[in-house]
């Protein structure tokens, strides 16, 4: 209609394109050890709207994936992304996150929730070099200390039993990772659904965005500072 000869590639072309892009997640390094942040929520990629399904109930075609993602405390950047199944916690993909992270980069600490209070998730962190911020589950005994991630989480344990679940929290510095959970707001700001269907077009579509977020904090973003 604008009379422009410029090509312009087909919706179909698109599609089997996404499928097999590479996309680069941009992020920046503050030159000092990494401390992670890890996070997970669900997505929603077919199926009735939130409004159709508060109407007339949810139906079995709503399908959820779940994106986990590690972010740096310090730049604020998104340095890790996994795209799994609904049906997948969080605690088996924390050692794949961690594998993202380039071995000569040093960790320091990684905070997730009681979800990731596993033997594979403490030994993943021993095998960096980092110190576990994850709080025991409610029903948390101690383990045989037959390896350093037992002996690294029963200090975990003794401490809380010391302290108290809620003074502990605070003692270790657990609560900024309110921080994570709003990274993840903002990655659900560009929609609460995914609009493709393939898994690979999907992980590429997740990829996108957050390559979009690094660059955005990348510009600035606020200084926080606590007041007395």
């Amino acid at each position: 209609m604008a009379g422009l000869d410029w090509p312009v590639l087909d919706y179909s072309t698109l599609c089997r394109r996404q499928a097999r892009i590479g996309v680069q997640v941009p992020y920046r390094r503050s030159g000092k050890p990494l401390n992670l942040l890890f996070d997970s929520t669900g997505i929603k990629f077919r199926g009735d709207g939130e409004w159709l399904a508060r109407k007339h109930g949810s139906s079995r075609r709503r399908q959820w994936r779940k994106v986990h993602i590690a972010m740096d405390t310090e730049i604020g950047d998104i340095r890790a992304v996994e795209f799994a199944s609904s049906l997948q916690g969080a605690s088996p993909l924390l050692p794949d996150l961690l594998s993202q992270i380039p071995e000569g980069e040093e960790i320091a600490t990684v905070t997730a929730d009681g979800a990731c209070d596993t033997r594979r998730c403490h030994a993943a962190i021993i095998e960096r070099g980092a110190d576990a911020i994850i709080p025991i589950r409610r029903n948390g005994r101690a383990w045989k200390e037959d390896c350093p991630a037992a002996i690294a989480r029963n200090e975990i344990l003794r401490a809380t039993r010391h302290l108290g679940r809620a003074l502990w929290k605070t003692w270790a510095g657990y609560h900024v990772r309110s921080r994570v959970e709003a990274q993840m707001n903002c990655l659900k700001l560009f929609g609460e659904r995914i609009m493709s269907r393939d898994p690979d077009r999907q992980t590429a579509e997740i990829q996108i965005r957050i390559a979009i977020m690094n660059r955005f904090y990348a510009l600035g973003r606020a200084e926080i500072e606590a007041i007395a």
